[in-house]
């Protein structure tokens, strides 16, 4: 059972959105123009990727900067259940901490400052894919949770990159999603242990890197149970019991594709935040600390 209580109550109808071009420009959100973020691209070495460079090249060394990124902003950011998706860049920076969804705009920021132009893809995703990380708060799950999923221009595609040139010569333009940035989704659902179940300290952010994310149902990643102990829930007896499944495709949880927007911040002011406002005031000094994968509902630091 999930809740329509704490969401927005006039939010706009579905009409996917025609893809976007994506840029560099910053936004209020990706606000990659200040001193944190500039500090975090020089400790990876990611600016200047945009030299003039042979083509394969330069899309090999931009997919080396998102990797690096994601490695530095797992390491620098910590994840908590932060509910406020508009929340600047630079503050999440500053507080050290912050939500999948805030975590990815600051590898977007990342990859904007380097001159890599990027875009969202906006899901709404049904609120019973939360359902193993509150087991015990069903009833007030969003029904519905807006994600803004990165993707990020490539100019020429990856396998490409050791050849210099697409075929004829031509550059062909492509936008890798977040869930490509370690490699072919087929390649990464045949990986040993793959598959996602939105359960312990692992995030969809910190899950990328290890397995495919699939929100079109493309890949034939089996299903694993996992069980109490090994997914570390935090629910149940302890004993082992199945608690939940791990899989590559997440297709069924997607509600509605809202269509590209050239930003996280056109996409969340179409749409909304998952949250109304009044809610995400009360829930953000508690959520906001709560570690992903915390054994109780009581908030922790690390």
């Amino acid at each position: 059972m999930t809740s329509s209580l704490l969401t927005p109550k006039r939010r706009v109808p579905v009409d996917a959105a025609p893809d976007a071009m994506g840029s560099t420009a910053p936004t209020a959100v990706l606000d990659w123009t200040d001193d944190r973020v500039a500090t975090l691209v020089r400790s990876i070495g990611a600016a200047g990727v945009l030299e003039d460079r042979e083509v394969g090249s330069r899309a090999g060394e931009r997919l080396d900067t998102l990797r690096r990124a994601h490695r530095a902003i797992t390491s620098a950011v910590r994840p908590v259940y932060s509910v406020q998706d508009e929340r600047p860049v630079s503050e999440v920076l500053r507080r050290g901490r912050g939500s999948c969804s805030q975590r990815l705009a600051v590898l977007e920021a990342v990859a904007r400052a380097s001159g890599i132009a990027t875009r969202v893809r906006g899901l709404l995703l049904d609120g019973a894919f939360w359902y193993p990380r509150f087991p015990r708060m069903r009833q007030i799950v969003p029904d519905c949770v807006v994600l803004a999923w990165p993707e990020f221009l490539v100019e020429a595609e990856a396998e490409a990159a050791t050849h210099g040139r697409c075929e004829g010569g031509q550059v062909r333009e492509r936008w890798l999603t977040a869930s490509e940035i370690f490699g072919d989704l087929n390649r990464l659902s045949r990986e040993a242990g793959g598959g996602f179940s939105n359960s312990g300290s692992e995030t969809l952010f910190e899950a990328l890197s290890r397995t495919a994310l699939d929100w079109d149902g493309v890949t034939v990643c089996p299903t694993a149970t996992i069980t109490e102990d090994a997914a570390t829930v935090g629910t149940g007896t302890g004993t082992g019991e199945r608690v939940d499944a791990r899989t590559c495709d997440l297709s069924s949880y997607v509600v509605a594709d809202l269509g590209r927007f050239g930003s996280r911040d056109e996409l969340f002011a179409r749409y909304g935040q998952t949250l109304c406002p009044a809610a995400r005031v009360l829930a953000e000094p508690i959520l906001g600390r709560w570690a992903a994968g915390a054994r109780t509902g009581v908030p922790k630091e690390q």
